[in-house]
């Protein structure tokens, strides 16, 4: 992942923390059943990853990032998370293997949309049937915050009106899409 000091930090704050646990996830997770064995994608410094494990018994989190990945899994329990530190676009994990996938906030630091639907493929891969892929990342036309807050990173920003059609692509079914004032998300079922 390609993060500038400042994004670093503010993915880390307090303020950023609140917002994951009180908006963000309770909107995108409402009325969900992740199952017993749930996949993270890119969690970054794990503020999502704090949330998650309390919805499920077994969550394992993929981040490419060494460093990053290497700080969540000091601060996670082994018991209820594994913290894999690998390419989303090249996962480790067998076929089938679990119930759920979740992103957010980390698709479009993805540098190519190539490679993005590459991870859809293989996060479709790795899901069990029925299983499904929910998450949510920042939406094209933001404020001036957000540019400001990824100069110098990667910042392929996910298309609304194309997202559905390249799940589809991917191999999943059932695919929703929608907005929010700062975020699309979506639920692909495998």
């Amino acid at each position: 992942m390609n993060m500038n000091r400042v994004h670093r930090r503010f993915c880390a704050s307090p303020k950023w923390a609140e917002y994951v646990r009180s908006e963000m996830l309770p909107q995108e997770l409402e009325g969900l059943d992740l199952g017993d064995d749930v996949l993270e994608i890119g969690p970054g410094p794990g503020l999502t990853t704090d949330v998650l494990r309390t919805r499920a018994p077994s969550l394992t989190a993929l981040e490419l990032d060494e460093a990053l990945a290497g700080a969540l899994a000091a601060r996670m329990p082994a018991q209820t998370v594994e913290v894999v530190n690998g390419d989303a676009t090249q996962m480790p994990f067998e076929d089938d293997r679990f119930s759920a996938a979740v992103s957010f906030t980390m698709l479009h630091h993805v540098p190519t949309v190539e490679l993005q639907d590459r991870l859809f493929s293989e996060v479709h891969r790795v899901l069990a049937s029925g299983g499904v892929f929910a998450g949510s990342d920042s939406r094209p036309g933001l404020s001036p915050f957000f540019y400001l807050l990824h100069v110098g990173d990667i910042k392929n920003v996910v298309d609304p009106g194309t997202l559905g059609a390249r799940l589809r692509g991917a191999g999943f079914g059932k695919v929703e899409i929608g907005t929010r004032p700062k975020r699309v998300w979506w639920r692909a079922v495998a």
